[in-house]
């Protein structure tokens, strides 16, 4: 249990007196066991057995999902209507599961297909939220010798990372190789579960109805006005994906757009797209890093968007990362950075269960999310004036839940491009997001930055009345 929660419980009774130990001191005397194992493997009954008594003992008794065992016994559900079924799809499934930190262990666990998921994600993603059982030292002695059962003669090897990265930890060339790990897999593949913009960020639903392709317009219109661009200005694009937001900008807004990224494919991918709008005169997107980004004399843009960047650049470097914006910018102009925050989850989640590098391991290599506070702490030390701060995290959370959905609907496709560990590895991912999003363990932030003119102005108008007049966002 986390120091910051605290949790009601009864009064003693005289039955319930004996000093109990929290789940948190149980995985701490966990890590003892999980190291002594030995080769001697108990038979199948044993292990049904100590699966069982572990998983009785330490899941919520109203939870909403049942657990569906490799022999097809089921352990029911704790209400009348569950939502989602784990599958142990092994003798060996749960042994490997238990492992510290959990988070990785249990991410690892489901790229080998150890275990499956039926039904909501979000119903066993969200266990850690609620985790929280008692237990007397009697039973603690016995969920440990149930899970060096389990432990027995099993065999853990790790899944491939998504990259093997060399070099010092954000330099240009490890973010280079971080960013195409990510970001190179395959267009084909973001084809598939993207919108037909193919823009890999936050959605906005300003009425909760709008499709994908609706909501994705609706956030690069909401970018756009929250910039207040106006024909003849130049944009600054940093991270500019397949070219969705410069394509966009320039053909509602009369703009000329420089958009840099790591990325290869993407490069390939947005070059394409830009040619097929024929707009190559107003869009060029080059193969640059944030640090390399032109900037003479008073800064060369009227306007820089950075949307699902900052996340890559790393705590060390937000320094360097805001003071190359803010030098590539005219005075009196403005930067909109959107970017994923980290929220409640590590203030009440203990680090054994929820250690957060099953991410930076699999998904996103060397990706750091600050919290909002310390991302406004370095812009204002690069002298940007913060202007406005939005939170998107609902959308961020439709978002996901919505890429999810497309995804396992392409599910023939995403095997075929990418195979079976890749794809359990995003639909984990994207569902594991969804509920984070909705439960505040993460957010996301829209944050207007401006750099006052000489005479400390900012050409904005008073209000937002402006960005939504028409109620088109």
């Amino acid at each position: 249990m986390s120091p910051n929660r605290q949790t009601a419980r009864p009064d003693p009774s005289p039955t319930t007196s004996v000093q109990t130990l929290g789940l948190a001191a149980v995985l701490t005397m966990l890590g003892a066991v999980v190291v002594a194992r030995t080769r001697v493997r108990p038979s199948e009954e044993e292990l049904l057995g100590a699966a069982q008594r572990v998983l009785s003992a330490v899941l919520p008794q109203e939870r909403s999902f049942a657990v569906g065992f490799w022999n097809g016994e089921d352990l029911p559900a704790g209400v009348p209507e569950p939502t989602a079924r784990l599958i142990l799809n092994s003798p060996e499934s749960l042994g490997r599961m238990l492992n510290l930190p959990l988070d990785v262990a249990l991410g690892e666990s489901y790229l080998r297909g150890d275990f499956d998921i039926e039904g909501d994600f979000g119903a066993i993603v969200g266990l850690a939220d609620t985790l929280d059982p008692q237990f007397t030292p009697a039973q603690v002695a016995g969920l440990l010798r149930d899970v060096a059962l389990l432990r027995r003669g099993v065999s853990v090897k790790p899944p491939k990372p998504l990259a093997q990265l060399h070099g010092e930890t954000h330099s240009r060339e490890r973010d280079r190789q971080a960013i195409q790990a990510h970001y190179d897999v395959s267009n084909d593949f973001y084809r598939l579960w993207l919108d037909s913009r193919m823009v890999y960020s936050c959605a906005y639903f300003p009425t909760g109805t709008e499709t994908l392709d609706a909501a994705q317009e609706a956030k690069l219109e909401l970018i756009c006005r929250k910039l207040r661009l106006k024909p003849g200005e130049r944009l600054l694009d940093i991270g500019c994906g397949w070219g969705g937001l410069a394509i966009y900008a320039a053909q509602n807004y009369g703009v000329s757009v420089l958009g840099v990224t790591l990325s290869e494919a993407q490069l390939h991918g947005g070059r394409a797209r830009v040619k097929a709008a024929g707009l190559e005169h107003l869009v060029t997107l080059e193969l640059r890093d944030y640090r390399d980004v032109p900037a003479g004399g008073q800064g060369e843009f009227d306007k820089i968007a950075s949307v699902g960047m900052a996340e890559h650049v790393g705590r060390r470097k937000m320094p360097e990362y805001f003071a190359a914006a803010y030098r590539a910018l005219k005075p009196g102009g403005l930067m909109l950075n959107h970017a994923i925050a980290d929220g409640l989850g590590q203030a009440r989640v203990p680090m054994l269960i929820q250690s957060g590098n099953f991410a930076r391991r699999y998904v996103f290599p060397d990706g750091e999310l600050l919290p909002l506070w310390e991302t406004l702490k370095h812009a204002d030390a690069a002298l940007f004036e913060v202007r406005d701060v939005e939170n998107l995290r609902e959308h961020y959370a439709r978002t996901t839940a919505e890429w999810a959905r497309r995804l396992e609907a392409r599910e023939d496709g995403a095997l075929a491009t990418l195979g079976e560990e890749r794809y359990r590895l995003w639909r984990i991912y994207l569902n594991a997001c969804g509920y984070y999003f909705a439960h505040g363990h993460l957010s996301i932030f829209q944050t207007l930055l401006a750099k006052p003119d000489e005479r400390r102005r900012v050409p904005i108008p008073p209000s937002r009345g402006d960005i939504y007049a028409d109620g088109r966002v």
